[in-house]
């Protein structure tokens, strides 16, 4: 899966450092568990191990991948960032105001949810009236939508997923869906704590993380999502996260004890350990069968795991990969 030719360019036109050395060491990092995955068929094999690859204290969230690499989003600098498979370090977009998410799209356009200043925990943004927004960063930018027919604000959006035809679906709460045109759609709202969303290979299923589930809708070509069913629970665990998508229709979600695995038809497959708590996924590299997966914590300057400030939010992260026995989709990324 090739990016358009605009966002490699803007990539490689903006390296800002290629400093971060994996640590490839046997031993345990501060913050870290011991996380020896068991071999489950078609998906991991004996051999796999977790490979640390990125670490800062500032977050990676909302992360994409395809065959150059991946993206992800830093809501605290306001960036977007790539990381090729060299694991070298490029901002791909600034100003991206408090960006937490962001999905690329089978032609290369960059879409991004923009929590602005909805930061709960920093005081300093409480004047602010900046509307978050689902946006388009590149290869041009622009807003999709900041608010609801009703004219009510989007509230602090969560993650999103790019439709393939210029629009999103996208999480806050509810699940939502703003089209190329920037009409903004309820799909769910009510009782709901979502988070993570993921289209299937034919973009006909879309799946969306609840705590402690995973729900499932029949999508129509127009961007309406019908049919609301859970579609799989994640074994007890809770606080379901981001999900990735192989290419035998399996998916990977996040939770509290690591990465679950599903199958295409919601059967638990199996549970991959995570030295971190994980947060976002995506597979991603040459041959798409790495999954990258941003953990919270990182070791500071000092050696010993980096203590986030009081009053901010989500920052302090480190980026692991293990390898895959089936690759991702090879349709387009995530």
């Amino acid at each position: 899966m090739r990016i358009a030719t605009s966002v490699r360019q803007i990539a490689a036109a903006l390296l800002v450092a290629a400093s971060f050395s994996p640590a490839l060491e046997a031993q345990l990092r501060p913050g870290e568990v011991e996380a020896v995955p068991t071999p489950i068929p078609g998906v991991i094999d004996a051999a796999a191990r977790w490979e640390l690859v990125w670490s800062d204290t500032a977050s990676a969230d909302g992360i994409v991948g395809d065959a150059t690499g991946v993206y992800f989003a830093q809501e605290q600098t306001d960036r977007v960032v790539f990381l090729d498979n060299e694991h070298r370090e490029y901002t791909l977009v600034e100003n991206a105001y408090g960006v937490g998410s962001v999905s690329l799209d089978s032609s290369g356009r960059l879409f991004a949810a923009e929590r602005t200043c909805t930061e709960p925990l920093n005081p300093e943004l409480a004047r602010c009236n900046v509307l978050t927004r689902i946006v388009q960063l590149l290869p041009e930018r622009r807003v999709l939508a900041n608010r609801f027919v009703d004219g009510r604000s989007l509230g602090r959006v969560n993650d999103l997923i790019a439709d393939g035809s210029g629009g999103a679906f996208f999480t806050s709460g509810g699940i939502y869906h703003a089209s190329s045109a920037g009409v903004v759609t309820v799909i769910a709202e009510g009782e709901l704590s979502t988070n993570g969303l993921m289209l299937s290979a034919s973009g006909r299923e879309l799946y969306v993380t609840n705590v402690t589930e995973v729900l499932a809708f029949d999508v129509g070509s127009d961007g309406s999502a019908r049919n609301r069913r859970v579609f799989a629970s994640l074994a007890g665990d809770n606080g379901g996260d981001g999900i990735a998508l192989d290419d035998d229709g399996r998916l990977y979600v996040t939770a509290a004890k690591g990465v679950h695995v599903l199958a295409d038809d919601g059967e638990y497959v199996g549970l991959i350990p995570t030295p971190r708590r994980p947060i976002t996924a995506a597979i991603a590299g040459a041959d798409k069968t790495w999954l990258y997966v941003p953990q919270i914590g990182a070791v500071g300057p000092d050696g010993l795991a980096f203590t986030t400030p009081e009053g901010v939010r989500n920052i302090a992260m480190s980026i692991y990969r293990i390898r895959l026995v089936t690759p991702g989709l090879g349709s387009r990324p995530k």
